[in-house]
């Protein structure tokens, strides 16, 4: 099995990033070969998984613009079974040089055919934005992961960002689907987070993934030392949450993965 997923969301601060690297690494951390591509100008994920983005020789963006063969660019991480396809600040002007290329929206797919066939998953950054580097992500995909924080305005844009699925299932992907929507940023302690959980659902149903993402200290401090949260503290809530969302994935794809029990009365750790 080799799928491709694309974690999307064009507002920013929904935990895309975080969700990205930690579902990576324990995906990896459950024996599953993983890529993670850091996507996004910011190369929040390059940098949250231990490399600095200015000593990237080559990213993604030379992948894309000079046909750069991803092997060259590919790095082994700290975690066994994961490795990253990192990003720097070049990307920022990749979509205007792909603006005149044939074929712009295929461009990422075309990369990642060379390299698909050794990963069981690829998880996919996108930038915060609906721009052509994010319909390259969709387009290259098999899935999409969106990430909805719950906090007010949860559902602003929401809309917006299911039309460009739809856009791109129409006419680029006719077998994108939508994986899930990941609640993030859960403070049980908030009747407001409660209430987001209950709209989104309600709106949503089976379209949201059981797993909820829990505002956890060890998660926000993790990409401070250049680790996901599993390889900082595994016993940690938010290393649990995202083994639960990593077996959740395999179980909705046919492979077998019980559900790590997880308290939801705290979330300190």
């Amino acid at each position: 099995m080799s799928k491709i997923i694309a974690l999307a969301n064009q507002k920013g601060g929904v935990g895309k990033t975080t969700s990205s690297i930690n579902l990576a690494a324990s995906l990896a951390v459950l024996e599953y070969k993983t890529l993670l591509v850091d996507a996004d100008p910011q190369a929040n994920s390059t940098s949250g998984i231990g490399f600095d983005p200015r000593n990237v020789k080559n990213s993604i963006y030379e992948c894309i613009i000079n046909q750069v063969d991803p092997h060259e660019a590919i790095i082994k991480t700290e975690t066994p079974n994961l490795d990253l396809l990192p990003a720097h600040i070049d990307l920022v002007g990749a979509e205007i040089e792909m603006i005149n290329m044939d074929n712009r929206e295929y461009q990422m797919r075309e990369v990642f055919a060379k390299v698909k066939d050794e990963y069981d998953f690829i998880i996919i950054d996108c930038s915060p934005s609906l721009g052509l580097i994010t319909v390259n992500a969709l387009t290259a995909a098999d899935s999409v992961i969106i990430p909805v924080q719950c906090e007010y305005f949860a559902l602003e844009g929401l809309g917006k960002l299911l039309n460009t699925v739809k856009i791109v299932q129409n006419r680029l992907n006719t077998n994108l689907k939508i994986e899930g929507i990941l609640l993030t940023m859960y403070d049980v302690r908030l009747r407001l987070s409660n209430q987001v959980v209950e709209e989104v659902r309600t709106h949503f149903e089976d379209m949201v993934f059981e797993t909820i993402i829990q505002r956890n200290t060890r998660l926000s401090e993790a990409p401070s030392f250049g680790l996901s949260v599993i390889m900082h503290d595994a016993n940690s809530k938010g290393a649990i949450n995202y083994l639960n969302l990593a077996r959740e994935i395999l179980r909705k794809n046919g492979l077998i993965g019980e559900p790590v029990q997880q308290n939801t009365t705290e979330t300190a750790r």
